[in-house]
């Protein structure tokens, strides 16, 4: 029992430095403290360091604790990431480097437009979105302790983080600020579009994403053997 229990270590305590470092940097007082004396470049690319090494070294630390099965694996959940990854691309495509001062992996520049929110339209916070998805779908054919608590904390993560962010930037902007930017947006994904609060439309950046979207999944196909170790096709 002691090693069982000990064989967790190394998760917990990364799990505990991965979270601790997507909540203490990003804190406003801290931010901008860090901010003004190394700078918003240095920042951003220590961030995106720390974040990478943490979730990589993650992925290592599960594969290493115990293996402690809690329901079999079946060949057609594999069918599941399958279905929802080419989604999970479109967000991440389309949502990374846009503008958009309502979330995450964006340029809060001046160039975003309310009345013509681009992805915000279809959900505020798509590249959070994309997380919640991708380890969502991950957690069925991945039935053991382990995997659920990686894919399970970082769904709840993510959907926690787009809340938490609606709260911060409701303060930070004001009320009447936060639905002039918002009004076209939504939370929940396609909400606005079914509200018909905004209408989607086409254009050459889109079609851009759109490959680079298609790109990315056929990319993860291919890496995923060599770099996971196991084959993510499902039976045909």
């Amino acid at each position: 029992m002691t090693e069982l229990l000990m064989g967790w270590n190394e998760l917990i305590f990364v799990f505990a430095l991965f979270f601790l470092s997507h909540i203490i940097p990003v804190r406003p007082t801290i931010r901008e403290w860090l901010i003004r004396h190394i700078g918003k470049a240095l920042y951003l690319a220590a961030y995106s360091v720390l974040s990478i090494f943490l979730f990589v070294w993650l992925i290592v630390a599960v594969g290493r604790a115990p293996y402690l099965p809690l329901w079999p694996f079946a060949p057609w959940q594999l069918w599941i990431p399958n279905v929802a990854m080419p989604f999970v691309c479109l967000l991440l495509a389309f949502g990374m480097a846009v503008p958009n001062p309502l979330s995450i992996a964006s340029r809060n520049d001046e160039s975003f437009d309310p009345d013509h929110p681009g992805i915000a339209g279809v959900t505020r916070h798509p590249v959070l979105w994309a997380a919640a998805l991708w380890a969502i779908a991950h957690i069925v054919p991945n039935g053991d302790l382990a995997h659920v608590l990686l894919f399970g904390l970082f769904s709840a993560f993510s959907i926690v983080g787009m809340r938490a962010i609606d709260a911060r930037n409701q303060r930070a902007l004001g009320a009447a600020n936060w639905r002039r930017l918002s009004h076209r947006t939504s939370q929940v994904p396609l909400a606005a579009l079914v509200g018909r609060r905004r209408r989607p439309s086409l254009s050459k950046n889109n079609l851009f994403r759109l490959i680079a979207a298609v790109g990315l999944y056929a990319g993860l196909l291919a890496l995923h053997q060599p770099v996971i170790g196991v084959s993510p096709l499902p039976p045909l």
